[in-house]
């Protein structure tokens, strides 16, 4: 059977207001905070249904080989996923994904949808988005609601005019995120929900939509699709030069609220959009003092606490209420749960002292593996890689450092110039300044190997690379 549904699963997001656990490189979508998978692995999990064909997921090209790996860990397969060469909103992210749905069948539905929210009951999901199919068929776009349990300020809200009983009812007006003295006669008047960010529409509908409200942007996504780059492992690259013109909008200004065939779908299943460590704390488990912890956390005297200690940290929170905590390698976040949204200027503030920390954790992801700092002085630097069975970094070169590689477990096969050696544990070798080199795992399990850098520059752009099996660019390691 043809599936009536196509998935889009937008995971794009900077990650700032759960750092430091979330950041640039590794936004929340990715992380584990509640059990086995992550967010965005329960997001394409939730649309494994025989009325959804196989998920088209735009994301930017730094997380491509993330959402790979997510991706085969949980045994799911993408129809495409899109890469955006920069950030531009959801506007045109959804406008791409009408597009190439249109390429197949202009009348075909689709399901736009963030990754980094969290569902509860599933089932309810599936059932309540496919009450919004006989809308989405007849020419409008449906908007899904969220009944809203608190006066909350964070999110939209969708004002119906119909019996908010009724399965699909009629968009009065959106508002904007509110003041509490609103939120509060929102919540009192019962005609309102949160806006969740889900909609569904035929493919031509929102087509139209942009030719009527953003019509250059329609023009620049279709130049941006149609000289796009098909590169391995079925990702799409989006021509660079189109695609940065367009505005940088949401979907919710730029067309939503202004189109008149708009219809909300009430959604109740257990919905939390985890915008904040608050909002983690309302669904993490707590125990009889109602603290909350992941990692290795003491509690003593205290209530109503979340702490999350990352990669071994020992925590003791002593004497505390209504209080965050997260300890990372290399940072530490306390704050107040009510205080908890602010985070996000926190991270403004690191982003202007131009500290990494806003961006990358000291452990880094590749396509190959990871790597992570362990120390670093002047002219020096000190890591530990990963290298997965089977993987190879690129062939590539250093213009202002040199490299000794000590194999600490594992095997690797080791290209320097032109000798190919093959190392076990215990084994060592040096590249110089200049050498064309390679580190391969031939092996069947992972290789882990201490590098020391030494040299007047060790930023991660000195680096020429020759061959590469990822199709990377120069600035990725």
């Amino acid at each position: 059977m043809e599936p009536l549904i196509y998935p889009v699963i937008l995971s794009g997001g900077s990650g700032t207001r759960l750092w430091p656990l979330s950041r640039l490189s590794f936004p929340k979508q990715f992380l584990d905070l509640f059990g086995t998978t992550t967010l965005f692995q329960r997001t394409c999990g939730r649309v494994v249904d025989d009325q959804f064909s196989a998920p088209i997921i735009l994301s930017n090209t730094e997380h491509r080989f993330i959402i790979q790996e997510q991706l085969h860990a949980i045994g799911c397969s993408a129809k495409s996923i899109v890469l955006e060469p920069v950030g531009r909103n959801t506007a045109p992210a959804v406008l791409i994904s009408a597009l190439l749905a249109e390429k197949i069948d202009k009348n075909k539905l689709i399901l736009v949808m963030p990754s980094d929210h969290l569902i509860d009951d599933e089932a309810a999901f599936v059932s309540e988005i496919k009450n919004g199919v006989s809308a989405a068929q007849g020419g409008r776009v449906v908007v899904y609601g969220i009944q809203p349990t608190s006066p909350h300020t964070g999110y939209g809200y969708i004002e119906v005019s119909d019996d908010k009983f009724k399965s699909t009812l009629m968009v009065n007006k959106f508002h904007e995120k509110p003041n509490i003295d609103d939120a509060e006669a929102y919540l009192s008047d019962g005609h309102y929900f949160w806006n969740a960010g889900i909609f569904l529409f035929k493919a031509q509908t929102m087509i139209d939509l942009f030719a009527e409200f953003e019509p250059e942007m329609l023009a620049f996504c279709r130049q941006a699709l149609d000289s796009a780059e098909n590169l391995n492992d079925g990702f799409v690259r989006l021509s660079e030069s189109a695609y940065q013109k367009c505005a940088n909008i949401s979907i919710d200004y730029a067309i939503i609220e202004k189109a008149s065939n708009v219809s909300c779908v009430p959604l109740a299943c257990g919905w939390n959009d985890l915008g904040s460590w608050a909002s983690v704390t309302e669904v993490a488990e707590r125990d009889e003092d109602g603290n909350s912890s992941r990692g290795d956390v003491i509690f003593h005297q205290s209530k109503n606490c979340y702490v999350h200690s990352d990669r071994g940290a020992k925590v003791a929170v002593v004497g505390l209420e209504d209080v965050v905590a997260v300890a990372t390698k290399d940072a530490v976040l306390l704050s107040s749960k009510d205080m908890s949204e602010e985070v996000k200027f926190i991270v403004e503030q690191i982003k202007r002292d131009e500290c990494s920390s806003a961006v990358h954790h000291t452990r880094v992801y590749r396509p190959w593996g990871w790597y992570e700092s362990l120390e670093k002085g002047q002219r020096f630097q000190v890591k530990c890689l990963m290298v997965k069975p089977g993987a190879q970094l690129s062939l590539q070169s250093h213009h202002h450092r040199a490299e000794h590689w000590v194999v600490v477990s594992g095997s690797v096969r080791v290209t320097n110039d032109d000798n190919v050696t093959l190392l076990s544990e215990n084994e060592s070798t040096y590249i110089p300044v200049g050498s064309k080199h390679r580190l391969e795992n031939p092996g069947m399990i992972p290789a882990k190997i201490i590098e020391v850098q030494t040299g007047s520059y060790l930023g991660e752009d000195d680096i020429v690379r020759y061959e590469d099996v990822y199709k990377r660019t120069t600035e990725d390691a």
